[in-house]
């Protein structure tokens, strides 16, 4: 990625950076990490397929992320150590240029996405126990209307979009969906400046405010 669209990047996603931990005691916290990288002369936004042999959302598409433990510092801690886990991320091999607003989820989890940028060479090396599969998506995928679909559920304030994508290098078929497309959509119209080919409950020139809306709605039914 060469030096003016790194800096590019680190600007637009900064001016949403929070610079702040929110601490809400009655919620489990967890961290994902959004890793950015250039491919083939394009920016791609790194994810992972889950193990079968996990408990929970099994054999689905999900960034690198888990749940905070003690040892961990912060948010951003927890994301680069699970990245670690996960798949031989090393922590000081991710430059980390932004820190999202919590989202909460459907199980009440208290989720930070944290945003970095890492090298185009990386080569993952996924532990199987917890991840089958690693590869990326041109970032600008989740702006189009390429294979997109989107339904509504009771359960949550916005639509639940869906994405699915052929990797090339794999010919593997990748279901994306849920809070995984949605971080993904919003990191897109982040670092792009643009509206997506398809309707999104957030303004996109001012997301913060709607998911700041959300946050404080789910907390008000703790």
């Amino acid at each position: 990625m060469d030096a003016r669209e790194t800096e590019r990047i680190k600007a637009h996603i900064k001016k949403y950076d929070t610079g702040f931990t929110v601490y809400v005691p009655a919620l489990t916290k967890a961290s994902v990490l959004i890793p950015l990288l250039m491919k083939n002369r394009e920016i791609h936004v790194l994810m992972t397929l889950r193990s079968l042999k996990l408990r929970s959302g099994a054999g689905e598409v999900c960034f690198p992320g888990g749940k905070y433990d003690p040892q961990d510092r912060d948010e951003i801690a927890t994301a680069l150590r699970e990245a670690e886990e996960e798949i031989g991320l090393p922590p000081d091999k991710v430059e980390v240029i932004g820190k999202l607003l919590p989202i909460l989820n459907k199980n009440g989890l208290l989720i930070t996405p944290v945003v970095g940028l890492i090298d185009g060479t990386f080569e993952a090396n996924p532990n199987p126990e917890e991840v089958s599969g690693v590869f990326t998506v041109p970032l600008d995928y989740f702006l189009s209307q390429t294979n997109h679909s989107f339904f509504k559920a009771s359960y949550l304030p916005f639509r639940v979009h869906s994405f699915w994508y052929l990797d090339a290098a794999s010919n593997n078929e990748y279901h994306i969906w849920g809070l995984t497309a949605l971080l993904a959509i919003t990191v897109a119209v982040l670092v792009y400046r643009r509206k997506p080919m398809f309707e999104v409950d957030f303004d996109p020139e001012d997301p913060l405010s709607y998911f700041q809306h959300n946050f404080q709605l789910g907390l008000s039914k703790l």
